[in-house]
């Protein structure tokens, strides 16, 4: 008879023991962390260069950071992410130290094989819109080149005064026949310059608009955006939406 209760008693034990373990298991999956996204900053121009921190620029351009989010293990309630619109931390527009005097007169050759002084012929009493592109890219140029496109239909559609340019960061591969079937294949119309030369003399041209790279591959996907008669300047990410450009454009040029 004690050995039938002991058998009962060590039944049972083992029973309750076991049912135990899906209720521990339960209660440690549902204390996981949950995630939530994190606040990062990154330069719209270089997305490599991040920060944790607000008020960063990048080393690169000089652009400012920009709130973007990321997937991560539960952060801290500061760092939740929030409404861009209402973040004061996030510049409408992008302040931006520039001036006419930095452009030199460089002498430039056209799409048609035209020379030109790039500052008398293409900047000085114009408002401007600048991107950088080579036409051998098959990266993010084909795009920077199609949003110029939609830009100036847009801006005719508004009856903006603007003159486009594109200038070649490879001017030893980009001849103006080169720059010819480009500007054709992209539909280019009259008040769109693509702009190349002698390499020294686009090199220059380059580093006075704070574009110049090692590697043409690296070239900044920027737009600068300019009133000379103003001196006003500012610059735009050169895959944001048409409009968003467009908008730059019209806000720049009606300063005076």
């Amino acid at each position: 008879m004690t050995t039938r209760v002991l058998q009962i008693v060590l039944f049972v034990s083992v029973v309750w023991l076991f049912a135990g373990y899906p209720i521990t298991a339960q209660t440690n999956r549902t204390s996981k962390p949950k995630t939530q996204a994190k606040v990062v900053y990154a330069c719209p121009m270089h997305p490599d260069v991040r920060s944790t921190k607000r008020g960063g620029k990048c080393p690169k351009c000089g652009m400012a950071l920009r709130r973007t989010t990321t997937a991560v293990a539960e952060v801290p309630p500061e760092l939740a992410p929030v409404d861009p619109a209402s973040d004061p931390s996030i510049p409408k527009t992008e302040n931006y130290s520039f001036s006419a005097t930095k452009i030199p007169h460089a002498r430039v050759v056209d799409q048609n094989g035209k020379q030109l002084d790039f500052y008398n012929d293409l900047i000085k009493g114009k408002s401007v819109a600048i991107n950088f592109v080579f036409t051998t890219c098959t990266a993010i140029c084909p795009s920077l080149t199609a949003t110029f496109r939609r830009v100036q239909q847009e801006t005719r559609t508004r009856g903006l005064d603007v003159q486009l340019i594109s200038i070649s960061v490879d001017p030893t591969v980009d001849t103006p026949e080169r720059l010819q079937e480009y500007a054709k294949k992209f539909k280019a119309e009259a008040g769109w310059t693509f702009v190349t030369g002698d390499k020294a003399e686009i090199d220059t041209l380059l580093q006075a608009l704070g574009v110049a790279v090692v590697n043409k591959n690296d070239h900044t996907p920027m737009v600068l955006i300019g009133n000379e008669v103003a001196n006003q300047w500012t610059r735009a990410y050169g895959l944001s939406s048409p409009k968003t450009i467009v908008d730059l454009v019209q806000a720049t040029s009606s300063q005076r």
